[in-house]
């Protein structure tokens, strides 16, 4: 399921007019974001642009090896 989200467009008298993108809170809340936390933004093409973050926590959730079975 996709979250629509509208790209915002801040147009200042003197500097670089600045776009801005939000995460919908469920989509930061499923990332665990932290404030302030760097992401990097790579444009795959026109249609699709990855947020990459460069630096991950650890995940919350530890998976068992798989055992292989032992042969009698």
């Amino acid at each position: 399921m996709g979250y629509p989200t509208k790209v915002q467009l801040i147009s200042r008298k003197k500097g670089a007019d600045q776009y801005y993108i939000n995460f919908p809170t469920a989509v930061a809340e499923a990332m665990e974001f932290q404030k302030g936390e760097i992401i990097e933004w790579i444009i795959e093409d026109k249609a699709n642009i990855i947020a990459h973050r460069p630096v991950v926590p650890p995940s919350p959730v530890t998976i068992a090896e798989k055992k292989t079975p032992r042969r009698s």
